[in-house]
């Protein structure tokens, strides 16, 4: 089994919808669990595709102030844990804000 890391990036726009100004503001990773993928990776990429298609609309927003969008994915074991989760891990002894976990219709 493994799972699959989807990053994003997000920006706010500062000034106004007909004058924007975008600030990039860092980005987060969402996490699709309990995929089981073998060592074909031309199969897995194709799989990922169709997981992304599924869950985009629990991901991506767009509007004049703000969009959150998909930057890249990654598939990893089961006991892998985001940055921020390692961090929380490291500086708490516990994780209080999990990566969030998408699910696929």
């Amino acid at each position: 089994m493994s799972k699959l890391i989807i990053s994003t990036q997000y920006c706010e726009n500062y000034g106004s919808p007909s004058e924007p100004y975008w600030k990039f503001k860092g980005g987060s990773e969402y996490v699709v669990k309990g995929l089981d993928f073998d060592a074909d990776y031309e199969w897995a990429e194709s799989r990922v595709d169709q997981i992304l298609v599924k869950v985009r609309d629990q991901i991506e927003i767009s509007n004049t102030m703000c969009e959150e969008y998909i930057l890249g994915w990654d598939l990893v074991a089961d006991d892998y844990l985001t940055e921020f989760e390692k961090s929380q891990l490291e500086y708490e002894g516990s994780i209080t804000y999990p990566a969030k976990v998408l699910e696929v219709a």
